[in-house]
């Protein structure tokens, strides 16, 4: 072997680990959000609205099953429970696709809407796994007007739950 190809393949074998290391990992706690009417997670990644860590990691908002709050109880997206902050506001019709994107796909259980103060929406997957993408068609029946949506990813083989909320004025 010549001098430089040797030289050039030592070089290449001590720089691979070295990018290994810095090359930025992909993110631990993918899992999913809502993505379309944008929910208040997209408006973060998309920069529409100035947010902290959650514009990084939008489908990361995980809590124990049952809650009610958009940050799934998450202190560091406590903003997401923020109704002040300047989310932008989706015209929708009575009925909607909410369009899900999901990172990491798990047994889901149950895909529940809340708005209005109650359910409005249940989509029971009795434990199948989705797709990268997941569409579900919400009826808002009798609520018109600006309504705050939460959205709820059951899953089926733990205690958590992963929690969006989007901003929606029905006409």
């Amino acid at each position: 072997m010549h001098s430089k190809k040797k030289l050039a393949i030592a070089i290449g074998a001590g720089i691979a680990p070295l990018l290994a290391v810095s090359l930025p990992a992909a993110p631990a706690g993918a899992h999913g959000y809502i993505s379309s009417p944008p929910s208040r997670q997209a408006q973060c990644a998309a920069r529409t609205v100035p947010c902290g860590p959650i514009k990084y990691e939008p489908q990361s908002v995980e809590g124990p099953k049952g809650l009610r709050s958009c940050s799934g109880g998450n202190a560091a997206f406590a903003e997401l429970d923020n109704d002040g902050k300047g989310w932008r506001v989706t015209p929708v019709s009575r009925t909607t696709s909410f369009n899900w994107r999901l990172t990491a796909r798990h047994a889901t259980s149950t895909w529940q809407y809340y708005a209005g103060g109650r359910k409005i929406a249940e989509f029971d997957d009795g434990g199948a796994r989705p797709g990268e993408t997941v569409t579900h068609q919400i009826d808002f029946g009798g609520l018109s007007g600006k309504q705050k949506v939460l959205a709820v990813w059951n899953i089926a083989d733990t205690a958590n739950a992963f929690y969006v909320c989007v901003d929606v004025n029905v006409g």
